[in-house]
């Protein structure tokens, strides 16, 4: 190994050397990584508690959040990135991060993807160095070799793109072309293409880098060129001050999101904007961010969109062009697995999120196909919390329900005829994520979490039967976040009144994914939910241990202030 050498794709051009921290799992760095840190903080990644600062982290690929590229942008404002990363497939998410960091504070890290075998040598290597799209064995003594220079773009533009390039538009969308163009680049695009709407999920606040790059569009003049809706952000900006939130958290998060309104945004604020009025139609090429707003978008409506990084959501709303490439060409959007799941006579509210997130690690990047459902007639909210769930466990922009989803009417057409690997688990398998999305080993619950994704209107229906004549122990806190349209509706409904007079607590604008405390009850150890996507993510971004379950045993915890360990029924059936 002495003279060990390789050759990959350079997706970030750049030089550096570092010691090897290796893993063979992807790692989501929303929810995963400390950004002020460097701490590997995901409980169930193999590197928790690792700290990936100044290394040259190996990992197959990021999953999960598309807000990955913000904080891969405020690690590297702050000094505790990896000197270098090295991935066994073309990581988007992550490169971008990296990409946008050079074009706003003219700093980056250098990422390079290699074939799965010569990924696989790293496990056992001591230091490496990395320039441009080679990698080798750091003796520590040696100059580091400089970078070949950058290859020019291949990407065909059309005169109006060029006009957009050249800065005739403003500075704004002149940056944003030359960030598209550096990612259609690592995508292989061919070309641009016209989008007819955007949903921007870099308004989360992740730090002041992600601020910074936000105001900086604005004072360039950077305006929407499509219909554009807003993410959830950190904070309920209209009660914030109720709330009692901490203003140096408050205050940026408030003008990060003032700064895409001003760039022409709407100030919707969900994490569910199929939920809103005039979601994507089939066919329609769109620019969605947000995790499970992409799946959900790719799969359930059948829209067209990559699972767009945080940052070139915005750019491509500046400009109106986005690659030609992923999910919005047909033959990308064709499973590459199927998935068999076992027969299931009857089934719960919270099969669904578990079963999505149990797909995510059996296809953690390819799309699959799933099979064996149709049966169970899953309604709109059992599709979304599906899709939420396999988000976080996957990095797959899409997946296909056999019978269920637009482009599942049949095996033939969700694989486009060709044969594709089967992948078969048990009631001990589906039992195992079970376990693993309940991290507490404390029956007593102090925090009722519900609404990640967003509530729907149709949940505050369900949760309004369920709490009828009952009351929140005084031990426990309810609390339901949604966007702002739903919980208008809610109000006209007289919903919102009658929870309240349960016991819960109703915000909007933030999400599980992002509220803090005091909103998080600072005495909280245990939460209860319901969403299989904030169990996991939930120990990693609030510290508290988890419990997850159906609504009605969210419900029951909210009463009692306790959550029994028992399985669902449809783990137990024989």
């Amino acid at each position: 190994m002495e003279n060990w050498q390789r050759q990959g794709f350079a997706l970030v051009s750049g030089a550096a050397r570092g010691p090897v921290l290796f893993s063979d799992m992807p790692i989501s760095f929303w929810g995963g990584i400390d950004p002020e840190t460097g701490m590997v903080i995901d409980i169930s990644h193999p590197l928790h508690g690792r700290s990936i600062a100044g290394t040259v982290l190996a990992i197959p690929s990021g999953r999960g959040s598309c807000t990955g590229s913000s904080v891969m942008m405020q690690l590297i404002a702050n000094h505790c990135a990896p000197a270098a990363m090295v991935f066994s497939r073309r990581e988007e998410i992550l490169a971008l991060g990296s990409i946008v960091a050079d074009e706003i504070f003219g700093l980056s890290i250098p990422m390079l993807a290699l074939s799965e075998t010569d990924f696989e040598a790293l496990r056992t290597l001591d230091r490496v160095q990395v320039w441009g799209n080679r990698i080798a064995l750091d003796h520590g003594f040696e100059p580091l070799p400089e970078p070949d220079p950058a290859k020019p773009s291949t990407v065909t533009l059309s005169p109006e793109d060029e006009a957009l390039l050249s800065g005739k538009g403003s500075r704004a969308s002149a940056a944003a072309m030359r960030i598209i163009l550096k990612m259609a680049d690592i995508l292989e695009a061919p070309d641009l293409i016209p989008v007819t709407k955007a949903h921007i999920d870099g308004c989360i606040y992740t730090g002041p880098a992600s601020l910074r790059f936000a105001e900086l569009l604005a004072d360039w003049g950077g305006r929407v060129a499509v219909p554009t809706t807003l993410n959830a952000i950190s904070v309920d900006q209209r009660r914030w001050r109720e709330h009692g939130t901490d203003p140096a958290i408050a205050v940026p998060a408030s003008a990060l999101a003032d700064a895409y309104v001003k760039m022409g945004a709407k100030p919707s604020f969900t994490c569910a904007p199929y939920l809103l009025e005039h979601p994507p139609e089939q066919g329609e090429d769109v620019v969605w961010a947000e995790s499970n707003a992409v799946v959900y978008a790719n799969s359930v409506l059948g829209a067209r969109t990559m699972k767009y990084p945080d940052y070139l959501d915005i750019c491509i709303a500046l400009t109106g062009r986005a690659p030609r490439a992923g999910c919005h060409i047909e033959e990308n959007r064709l499973a590459k697995l199927h998935i068999r799941v076992p027969d299931f006579s009857s089934v719960d509210d919270s099969f669904w999120p578990l079963l999505g997130y149990h797909c995510g690690y059996l296809a953690p990047a390819e799309i699959p196909v799933i099979s064996g459902l149709a049966h169970l007639k899953p309604v709109a909210d059992d599709l979304k919390a599906f899709g939420a769930a396999f988000a976080t466990s996957s990095g797959a922009p899409m997946f296909h329900l056999l019978g269920i989803t637009p482009d599942a009417n049949g095996l033939e057409q969700a694989t486009g005829g060709r044969p594709v690997p089967e992948i078969t688990f048990s009631l001990d398998d589906l039992g195992e994520s079970f376990r693993r999305l309940n991290s507490a080993a404390d029956e007593k619950v102090d925090l009722v979490s519900l609404g990640n994704p967003h509530f729907s209107i149709e949940e505050f229906r369900n949760l309004a039967q369920l709490t009828e004549g009952k009351t929140v122990n005084p031990s426990t806190a309810m609390v339901i976040t949604c966007g702002r349209a739903v919980q208008a509706r809610a109000i006209e409904e007289g919903l919102q009144q009658r929870l309240e007079a349960f016991g819960a607590r109703i915000v909007t604008d933030a999400c599980w994914c992002t509220v803090v405390e005091p909103v998080l009850p600072p005495s909280a150890r245990v939460i209860m939910t319901n969403s299989g996507k904030f169990a996991h993510y939930g120990p990693g971004l609030t510290g508290r241990r988890m419990r997850f379950g159906p609504l009605a045993a969210c419900v029951e915890a909210a009463v009692t202030g306790v959550a029994q360990h028992r399985l669902p029924d449809y783990l137990q059936q024989t």
